[in-house]
């Protein structure tokens, strides 16, 4: 098996994985952030906010491998 072959099966399967845990983390950060809206509710501000930045960066982890495996595809 070549390295050709072998970044074909590995690049869609690492977008995969890493798809699933950015997935994981999003679910867990939100959920974790409704409970704590709703055990205080004057803080919700604070809390959306660092939310949105937590959630930003895990979507980049996710952003950040689709563009590795475009640019590893074009050595295909």
């Amino acid at each position: 098996m070549d390295y050709k072959a072998m970044l074909a099966l590995a690049l869609p399967l690492g977008l995969g994985i890493t798809a699933v845990g950015s997935a994981i983390g999003l679910g867990r950060a939100v959920s974790s952030a409704m409970e704590a809206i709703g055990r205080q509710p004057e803080a919700s501000g604070k809390i959306m906010f660092n939310m949105v930045i937590g959630c930003v960066f895990v979507e980049t982890i996710t952003i950040y491998a689709l563009v590795f495996s475009f640019i590893m595809a074009g050595k295909l």
